[in-house]
């Protein structure tokens, strides 16, 4: 086993007991993977708690879905995974959780499309609903596949939020990016008023966005809440 497998091993252990602690899942919720190289990945398993996992519970997949070293059943949710690899060279890692305000959001159907926050301007953009599939199936992915290209954060409706990053902190950063945004909006709804960024303000800060590495037209792409039916 290479250092650099050790170490990413050991960064998912953190990742997923951090996720565990601050309530982003509940009992065996959740799965996160990591690019290793062109042709595998690393996943967590199915049917493990994310706070309480050791390095037997971590399986190298090749890009097909077939277990390359592990002995545990990979997340039921691999192939979305891989699918996400597929379509997007440049992500590197991808966390999948179910925090509380991001998710009621995804619950109720309304994207994270108001320009509030500076950080999570800069981090994220809009953030869209992805409309519901089965998890663990085809369809999941089918529906996400009609965002990946333009966005690095994702409501899930009626299941939780995705995000995908070049690393792992990056990806798990951007999910309590999502989840603090999510909060913010929800307490300034009952306060009565969600106060936007103007459109010169939103320029500046994409201007940053180049400083960070991120790629400027992330999140840019207007969505909008789907009518109730």
């Amino acid at each position: 086993m290479s250092e650099n497998l050790d170490s990413l091993k050991s960064e998912m252990l953190a990742v997923g007991k951090r996720i565990y602690e601050r309530g982003y899942v509940a009992a065996n919720d959740g799965n996160l993977s990591v690019r290793l190289d062109q042709n595998t990945v690393l996943i967590t398993a199915s049917g493990v708690s994310k706070g309480f996992m050791l390095g037997d519970d971590l399986i190298v997949l090749d890009m097909n879905g077939h277990t390359f070293e592990g002995k545990k059943k990979p997340s039921s949710e691999s192939g979305m995974h891989l699918q996400i690899y597929r379509a997007r060279p440049d992500v590197q890692c991808v966390c999948h959780a179910h925090p509380p305000y991001a998710t009621a959001f995804a619950v109720a159907g309304i994207p994270l499309n108001k320009m509030v926050l500076p950080e999570s301007v800069i981090v994220l953009g809009m953030v869209p609903v992805v409309e519901y599939g089965t998890p663990g199936t085809e369809e999941l992915y089918r529906s996400i596949s009609k965002y990946i290209m333009d966005y690095d954060a994702f409501l899930l409706s009626n299941h939780g939020a995705l995000t995908v990053g070049n690393n792992m902190l990056n990806a798990y950063h951007k999910m309590e990016t999502l989840e603090h945004n999510a909060q913010i909006q929800f307490i300034a709804r009952q306060l009565g008023k969600v106060r936007e960024l103007d459109p010169k303000q939103i320029r500046q800060l994409m201007d940053l966005r180049e400083n960070f590495g991120i790629r400027r037209e992330v999140g840019l792409k207007s969505v909008k809440q789907k009518p109730k039916r």
